[in-house]
């Protein structure tokens, strides 16, 4: 297939039948770095350390700002993470149990197109990216003396599919919409033990993969008040999802598991045509979803797994300031880094359920570059550096501490093609 033909392919839609046949592979299990979200989506994101609401340079805006889009040309964007977690648990008095299975592919796929005919619409943008998810495997089962068995562990994989419209409504002022579709999938294994403190003794644990569906939508903002000036704010929605029907003995109410509304805001200042200096704030509202906020302590004064008040992980909303700056001046070569911070979303009191989503870690450093081979053909990479963390608490049925820990580490190659049509002219 020439170059001619596969864009005409793209053309005729091609690209969302093929995003949603990668939306079924795109969520590969890991433990996300943004409490159980991705701190960036493809390889310029995850260099600048997630930040660039303001910013937006090419088709993966489509997953952060789709009000950026009409800064970007017609191209496709694919990129591929290798992302390596390291969690572990020590009980007081024991040795520590690492989790197997350190090492997970994420894809990411951006398309966007130009030439479409539509006089309201700028931009129209495809993208298929892995949210997050959360993934232990532990050898050892730290609650058999309650009665379970086997391997320890969960695999949560998540991934939107989005389509997305961007549209420059004055000079320096653009919006953009995108519509998600979502899926996830939860694995849970070695809780059966648990099954005595259900409302659904059948669905606790040990019951295959369960998959969900869910919708909702992202919207965004940019504003240049001055030309080397930006704003930009966007955010999702609810992700309203049908309940794990496999596990609604286990989650609350009776295994509801949507995901969390998020919004970011940002900044991007161009200090000279090719220094960009940016600086973003993000929240995320896990404890607006009962399964994820639920105090695991609820387990005490009675309330049974799978009820509406039932234990959950005890995760509360999280705060995270993201800065990123990127250099266009060597040539070829652009020059990007970056440093994400969150608070914890996790509280000592739930230590021994979060042994299964050891979500501790909270300094990212990242940095990266692209390359650019000709005017269609770009390469680009990026790394990311995540210290190890840690978290204490008491054992809710035993008098015993356990620690729970993680660091991370991640590496990502991407290419871009862009499709001959001329560039819009970038801040």
């Amino acid at each position: 297939m020439t170059t001619k033909d596969l864009f005409a392919a793209l053309r005729r839609g091609a690209l969302v039948g093929a995003s949603v046949m990668a939306l079924q592979v795109a969520a590969w299990p890991a433990s996300a770095t943004d409490g159980y979200f991705q701190y960036g989506y493809g390889a310029r994101q995850k260099a600048l350390g997630g930040a660039g609401v303001a910013d937006s340079r090419d088709a993966t805006a489509a997953a952060l700002n789709p009000a950026g889009l009409v800064h970007a040309p017609t191209e496709l964007t694919l990129s591929g993470s290798l992302f390596s977690p390291w969690r572990s648990y020590t009980p007081e008095g024991g040795a520590e149990v690492e989790s197997k299975g350190n090492y997970f592919a994420v894809p990411n796929l951006a398309f966007t197109y130009r030439d479409h005919g539509l006089s309201f619409i700028d931009v129209i943008g495809v993208t298929v990216y892995g949210n997050g998810g959360m993934n232990t495997a532990y050898g050892s089962n730290l609650f058999a003396p309650f009665g379970s068995s086997g391997r320890l562990g969960v695999d949560l994989e998540q991934a939107f599919l989005s389509i997305a419209f961007a549209k420059t409504l004055a000079p320096g002022l653009s919006v953009g919409v995108a519509p998600i579709l979502a899926r996830q999938a939860i694995k849970i294994e070695g809780l059966q033990g648990f099954s005595f403190f259900s409302s659904d003794p059948a669905n606790v644990a040990n019951n295959g993969t369960d998959v969900s569906w869910g919708a909702g939508v992202r919207a965004g903002v940019e504003w240049a008040p001055a030309p080397q000036f930006r704003f930009g704010v966007a955010g999702n929605s609810r992700i309203y999802a049908n309940e794990f029907e496999k596990y609604r003995g286990l989650f609350a109410e009776q295994g509801d598991f949507d995901i969390p509304a998020s919004l970011q805001a940002g900044v991007a200042y161009d200090v000279t045509p090719d220094l960009t200096l940016l600086a973003d704030y993000k929240r995320i509202w896990y404890a607006s979803v009962a399964s994820i906020a639920n105090p695991s302590t609820n387990i005490l004064s009675g309330a049974p797994l799978g009820a509406d008040n039932g234990p959950g992980f005890g995760w509360q909303d999280i705060d995270i300031v993201k800065v990123g700056a990127e250099w266009r001046n060597l040539g070829n070569v652009t020059l990007r880094a970056g440093y994400s911070y969150n608070t914890s979303p996790l509280k000592s009191r739930d230590v021994l359920f979060n042994v299964l989503a050891p979500a501790v870690v909270q300094h990212h450093f990242t940095g990266g570059f692209e390359y650019v081979w000709n005017r269609e053909l770009s390469f680009e990479f990026a790394a990311a550096y995540v210290p190890e963390a840690s978290l204490s608490g008491q054992h809710l049925f035993a008098p015993q501490k356990i620690d729970i820990e993680m660091n991370q580490w991640e590496a990502t190659i991407g290419i871009k093609y862009r499709f001959g049509d001329a560039t819009p002219a970038l801040k």
